[in-house]
């Protein structure tokens, strides 16, 4: 899901907010209830959730190291060198 950002016009509080893409645009301010927030043009962010994401599902070679997981595979702090 992305991570949107926010600014009130009336306060100017910033925050983030974790919504789909399909959710409506947030209008009221948490801080001041002011109907005068604006999505801030910002990079892109967002969160990969369950026990399958490697950072290197898309890369070839190398160990998988899961970014998920609470531990790390066996072997993975330590690196090595291979020469083709």
């Amino acid at each position: 899901m992305p991570i949107y950002e926010y600014v009130c016009r009336a306060c100017e509080h910033e925050f983030e907010a974790l919504q789909k893409m399909s959710d409506p645009v947030l209008t009221d301010c948490p801080e001041c209830k002011a109907v005068e927030l604006i999505k801030k043009v910002s990079a892109a962010g967002f969160r990969l959730k369950g026990g399958g994401w490697y950072e290197t599902d898309f890369k070839s070679g190398g160990k998988k190291k899961n970014l998920a997981g609470d531990s790390a595979p066996s072997g993975a702090s330590s690196t090595s060198s291979s020469s083709d």
